[in-house]
């Protein structure tokens, strides 16, 4: 979630050309980041109002968005995303792939230190990868280096990556907080308590579910921090966000629901909108109950009216979309075997199933990590129960529904989920038989397995494309999930902060170029 400028729908299309990753690009020394305004002058302390205190400290286990906005600026990655959403160099300043795709080097920045001025280097990029890799760490982004065999360092400034197929999506994918690099000396018990990063802030202090302050890295290798504090304080309402921003104690926050936004709006306060990759959807669990039958899910899929849903609970301030957000590769939503709302159709799947009497799912949903969330859940319950399909949802406080999610726990979630860039990095840890996630998407299949490695192994962009219209269309036909719609963030900054850059991706990584005057 992000902004500063106003963007129009069109700004994301920009992001097509960005999307496109080739594993051959080396880059320069600083990453791309845009200069802070002339007239701003750095320093000063930024406020920023959040709904939730992030439920963990520990860079590759985050997956709720507070903890990952607060981590991307704390920690460093090899690879990271400029403002367009192409892959520049991190903490390697470049990477190189044999002609086969099969040997990656990585040659890293030198000079780095982490906040506890321990110098950066190769063993800790060998000790990361082969801890996320590592099952027993239970690190989320572990299938993105399903093709990495080995991993080893040349010397203390190159690391080498031998892999077992060619993989397109690898540069992407090293540029998620989920991949942040570690000391090697670090443990996750250490880090949940006192991070150590690369990243262009460093912890500083925590109150529990009342703030987390970070301060300047004063020894950052990119151009210097603009601010000499950032502030994430919990107040657990939008619109008491709103109330602290009016009063001049909160400068900065990120808001989900357009209602609030609007009433954030003044003459003091400018709301940026920015569309986003991220997604929302009801979460099928395919291994559970009746929704073990294809035919019921797909019975839920055609009872939904998306618009509907995005009309109710966002105003209708986004657009229905299928599985793939990113515009490079995006979904159309018209190939689902039900495109529009149909009730006749949904009988008839329940009938196949043997169901016509109507099925009851069990359903999770979070409350206070993005706004939407419960008015969603109300709307798709009335729509369902139309379709003799009864959602009995369970309303959870944000870490426990965190809780249950990773562990897959539910039958059915309604769900707001981070869009990536590749489509890979998306959905490969999720609906592949493999994939770290797949307890949580509850759905895998031998199509999907062949079309995810053939999707890593092809470089060329359209024959990519050709490769995830038919990964969307093995998803959308067996209704693994329920795709909703995507929105929009609005972020609200007071007139004394200046350049902010949001980005479709949801990172506050431009945290380094802002400025309180």
């Amino acid at each position: 979630m992000s902004h500063g400028s106003r963007f129009s729908r069109g700004a994301v299309s920009a992001l097509g050309i960005a999307a496109i990753v080739s594993l051959a690009v080396s880059g320069c020394s600083s990453p791309a980041t845009p200069a802070p305004a002339e007239s701003a002058k750095a320093g000063g302390s930024l406020v920023v109002g959040v709904t939730s205190d992030p439920d963990t400290l520990f860079p590759w286990k985050a997956t709720q968005f507070q903890a990952v906005n607060v981590l991307q600026n704390v920690y460093g990655t090899l690879t990271e995303f400029d403002a367009d959403l192409n892959v520049v160099p991190g903490l390697a300043e470049s990477w190189e792939a044999s002609e086969d795709g099969l040997t990656v080097t990585l040659k890293l920045r030198e000079g780095v230190t982490f906040a506890d001025g321990s110098t950066f280097g190769s063993e800790d990029v060998v000790s990361s990868l082969t801890k996320i890799k590592d099952e027993a760490t239970a690190a989320v982004s572990r299938s993105a280096l399903a093709s990495v065999a080995t991993i080893e360092a040349s010397d203390e400034n190159t690391v080498v990556l031998t892999l077992s197929a060619a993989d397109a999506a690898l540069p992407a994918s090293l540029a998620v907080i989920n991949m942040a690099m570690l000391s090697s000396d670090d443990t996750e018990e250490a880090l949940n308590t006192t991070p150590n990063g690369t990243g262009a802030y460093s912890f500083d202090s925590r109150v529990a579910n009342q703030s987390i302050t970070l301060k300047k890295n004063t020894a950052y290798w990119g151009d210097e921090p603009t601010l000499d504090n950032v502030e994430f304080r919990v107040i657990p309402d939008e619109s008491s966000i709103v109330s602290a921003m009016q009063s001049g104690n909160v400068q900065m926050a990120v808001f989900d629901d357009p209602l609030v936004a609007q009433t954030a709006e003044s003459g003091t306060i400018a709301v940026a909108k920015t569309p986003q990759l991220s997604y929302h959807a009801l979460q099928l669990n395919a291994t559970r109950g009746d929704l073990a039958d294809v035919n019921v899910r797909l019975a839920v899929s055609c009872a939904i009216d998306r618009q509907e849903v995005l009309d109710t609970a966002a105003l209708g301030e986004g657009e229905v979309i299928g599985p793939i957000t990113s515009p490079a590769y995006k979904s159309d939503p018209e190939s689902r075997p039900c495109p529009e709302r149909d009730l006749k159709k949904a009988a008839s799947y329940l009938a196949k199933a043997g169901k016509a009497d109507g099925v009851t799912i069990k359903t999770i949903v979070s409350q206070g990590e993005y706004a939407t969330s419960v008015n969603e859940a109300q709307n798709l319950k009335a729509q369902l129960a139309e379709a003799k399909i009864t959602l009995d949802v369970e309303t959870l406080e944000s870490g426990a529904y965190v809780d249950r999610w990773i562990a897959g726990d539910f039958d059915a979630a309604v769900a707001l989920n981070g869009g990536r860039p590749d489509p890979d990095g998306m959905y490969g840890r999720y609906f592949t038989s493999t994939g770290n996630l797949n307890k949580v998407a509850g759905y895998s299949s031998p199509e999907l397995d062949a079309l995810f490695a053939e999707g890593r192994a092809t470089s060329d962009p359209k024959d990519r494309a050709a490769i995830y219209t038919k990964v969307s269309n093995e998803l959308e036909d067996n209704a693994a999930w329920v795709w909703l719609f995507t929105s929009y963030s609005y972020t609200a900054t007071d007139s004394k902060v200046k350049g902010f850059v949001p980005m479709a991706n949801g990172s506050l990584q431009y945290l380094r170029t802002t400025t309180v005057n």
